[in-house]
């Protein structure tokens, strides 16, 4: 279905009547890159929101880059909790949904019950990663070149993005991506969050998280290292936990989705409910 959030249309899958659980995905997917951890969660007797966010899927794209900043992405989450009658809600991040999730979770912590992050955390431990995390994030500098960024994706049937992203769901991205607005509709929250001053200048100061928070890291990530992500936990004050998963790529939710759901299913069991 479709919701209009101020003005910003955006698709998203809303199913079940228990706790609310809103599920934020990454580049360059949409909402489908979370269809199993939505079974998982609906049998368990959760509610599942899950956005495509604004630049993706059949979501709205607009056209200015401004557009796709980070208080951009996180007032369309909150407006979408309001607009759904879902005062608050555990948050399922992955890629740079873990991010949004985690500075809604930061900014907003009415409405974060619980924080789960899968491959990318907190902002501020991205940034202190490292050189080793720079040296993976390259194709950040190549994204923020328009037009540029945008051929070396797209030719040859998208022949660059198919052999170095690895994704198990190649075919259905390309899908959303063949039209051009699309694709640079998705590169976005690169430009807007990501542009190249950002690698020299201090991390924008947040509130720490209060909300319980897990983070998921898998061994073969090829973006993200293990370091950018544990280091979320020097932003929360709750509860951490930490979980590994071992010989798997950076989509672990489509390569290990029984392992994912697991420790998804287990980590909520031990929250409190909430009316």
């Amino acid at each position: 279905m479709r919701r209009d959030i101020n003005g910003t249309v955006l698709e998203v899958e809303d199913l079940g009547d228990g706790e609310p659980v809103l599920l934020l995905h990454g580049w360059p997917d949409s909402h489908e890159v979370w269809r199993h951890q939505i079974t998982a969660l609906g049998e368990a007797g959760y509610r599942t929101i899950a956005p495509d966010l604004r630049g993706f899927g059949r979501s709205a794209k607009p056209g200015t880059v401004a557009s796709y900043g980070m208080i951009q992405m996180v007032s369309d989450l909150i407006g979408l909790l309001d607009v759904l009658g879902a005062p608050r809600a555990n948050v399922v991040g992955h890629d740079w949904g873990g991010a949004i999730g985690a500075v809604l979770a930061a900014l907003s912590p009415e409405r974060v019950a619980s924080l789960t992050c899968l491959s990318v955390g907190h902002p501020a431990a991205f940034a202190a990663a490292g050189w080793e995390q720079r040296e993976k994030s390259w194709y950040m500098l190549l994204f923020q070149f328009p037009g540029v960024a945008e051929r070396w994706l797209a030719d040859n049937d998208f022949a660059n993005l198919r052999a170095w992203s690895r994704h198990p769901d190649i075919d259905s991205v390309i899908m959303h991506l063949r039209d051009p607005a699309a694709l640079t509709a998705s590169l976005g929250v690169y430009r807007a969050i990501l542009p190249p001053e950002s690698l020299i200048r201090p991390p924008t100061e947040l509130p720490p998280i209060q909300a319980p928070t897990m983070g998921i890291w898998s061994t073969e990530d090829l973006a993200i290292t293990e370091q950018a992500l544990t280091g979320t936990a020097a932003f929360v004050t709750a509860p951490w936990r930490y979980e590994r998963i071992n010989d798997v790529g950076h989509w672990p939710q489509l390569d290990a989705p029984d392992q994912v759901n697991t420790l998804l299913l287990n980590f909520l069991s031990t929250l409190p409910t909430y009316a």
